[in-house]
């Protein structure tokens, strides 16, 4: 078969004929699309479709279930684990248009939007009626994008994760048929739950076209405050204790000492050491934040916490996040012209000290330069592993720490992805993690909603 009579040739000219310029095969927006915010090899699509409706969604991958033609979800394009790579090329499916907030309930407290609109866009909207939508990954991602990766957050401590913040969806299926899930009651004991099953799909099943959100009210007050410690496991240890004595804090963030002479770098912390140090912030009334400000005080105290110095203003409160958001730029900088491999472990609580403490031995042992960050109110953190742009004998070692690190976590009881999902990346993990008859029945989940395998192909499982 020639280049010209190719099925993804007709696929291409079958929805130029509805879209129109809105689908291209210029090189430049194709290697725009030929991957994330990662290491894996980028891929060029053999094209790239800007949908708007769902009909076009609908009518998108109906045409390429028909010639069996792969088609990649694309959204803002920030996940960290090869998920938006086109690994077969086909076509890459740009979702970033669709970004109409459709519905703001206030008296139920929930929305409905496109996969396109992104947490800040949302957050703007809602601002003057007194509610927010919580999770916050730090990245300008799309919330479609955070349902497929099953986003967290700096927030999850306190609001949950991307799942437990999702009521129903829009979906559109391999073959083209549009279902919804879920309901826009507060619970429900009918059915299976296709809405969990969708959310951390990573677009394997199906693609989400809409959204229903729960909304939360804006605390009444806010405070943030950070502490430092002259060493980290007393910095550890601390969040071990706050966390199991029940404090409702809102965020919890650790950075070690060498994430945070990044960040005073990147950020102009200049108030800041590089020491082992947690930022939080504390929601609710200005009682109840007084009184969780003061029990994490006196534990990080009693731990050695170097000062607790407040941040009761938005602009420094906004400093504070707006550097712990760009972690990983900071981290990236501190290095210039290398490139980072994140690691995503979580594990239970009780065995954070056990997994961060040995991560850091693991880092020094390996000799490579590792900032570490997470959101440890719920056990999890990552390592910005860095290296340089054209040093694959650097990049294997850091993929052998990498492994190392997310071994030690499983061995604790935790987890190779607390939020960035699978993609590319994890997929080496999942049998270790999971076993052989649970991926066999995802794989058997996969068969049946996507008989021909043209949904995100490639992505988390290795065949």
């Amino acid at each position: 078969m020639t280049a010209e009579t190719r099925p993804v040739d007709h696929v291409i000219a079958a929805i130029r004929a509805f879209l129109g310029d809105r689908i291209t095969t210029n090189i430049a927006m194709r290697e725009q699309h030929s991957r994330g915010e990662d290491t894996t090899t980028p891929v060029l699509p053999d094209a790239v479709a800007f949908a708007e409706t769902t009909e076009e969604v609908s009518q998108i991958l109906a045409l390429c279930h028909r010639h069996g033609v792969p088609v990649v979800a694309f959204g803002a394009g920030t996940s960290l684990e090869g998920h938006v790579t086109p690994v077969r090329a086909g076509i890459s499916l740009d979702l970033s248009r669709m970004t109409a907030i459709l519905d703001v309930s206030p008296d139920d407290m929930d929305c409905l939007v496109e996969p396109g609109v992104t947490r800040h866009q949302l957050n703007d909207h809602l601002r003057d009626q007194g509610l927010f939508f919580p999770v916050d990954p730090g990245s300008h991602c799309t919330i479609g994008g955070m349902c497929a990766t099953r986003a967290s957050g700096t927030n999850a401590v306190r609001y949950g994760t991307i799942r437990e913040n999702v009521m129903g969806l829009e979906v559109v299926l391999a073959d083209g048929r549009v279902i919804n899930t879920g309901s826009r009651t507060r619970k429900a004991a009918n059915g299976y739950d296709l809405t969990r099953l969708m959310i951390g799909s990573e677009g394997t099943l199906g693609i989400i076209t809409k959204i229903r959100l729960r909304l939360h009210g804006i605390p009444e007050a806010t405070s943030a405050a950070v502490v430092q410690f002259p060493e980290m496991r007393g910095c550890v240890e601390s969040v071990i204790q706050v966390m199991q004595l029940g404090v409702p804090v809102a965020r919890i963030e650790l950075l070690d000492e060498v994430q945070m002479a990044c960040c005073i770098a990147h950020s102009k912390l200049d108030n800041l050491e590089a020491l082992p140090t947690l930022f939080l912030e504390f929601h609710g009334s200005e009682a109840g934040v007084a009184e969780q400000a003061e029990t994490v005080k006196a534990v990080v105290t009693e731990m050695g916490g170097l000062g607790f110095a407040w941040a009761a203003d938005s602009e420094t409160r906004n400093k504070l996040w707006t550097a712990r958001h760009n972690a990983y730029w900071a981290a990236i900088a501190s290095q210039p012209g290398s490139r980072g491999v994140t690691t995503d472990v979580c594990v239970p609580i009780s065995r954070l000290a056990d997994a961060l403490l040995g991560a850091k031995e693991d880092i020094e042992a390996s000799g490579l330069s590792a900032p570490m960050v997470g959101h440890v109110g719920d056990g999890n953190f990552h390592t910005v592993i860095l290296v340089g742009q054209d040093d694959p004998a650097a990049l294997e070692r850091a993929w052998e720490l990498d492994r190392k690190i997310v071994a030690r976590a499983l061995a604790l009881g935790g987890t190779c992805s607390g939020e960035h999902g699978v993609g590319l990346g994890k997929r080496e993990f999942l049998e270790q993690e999971h076993g052989m008859e649970a991926l066999a029945v995802m794989q058997s989940i996969k068969a049946a909603l996507d008989p021909k395998g043209i949904l995100n192909p490639g992505k988390m499982f290795r065949n």
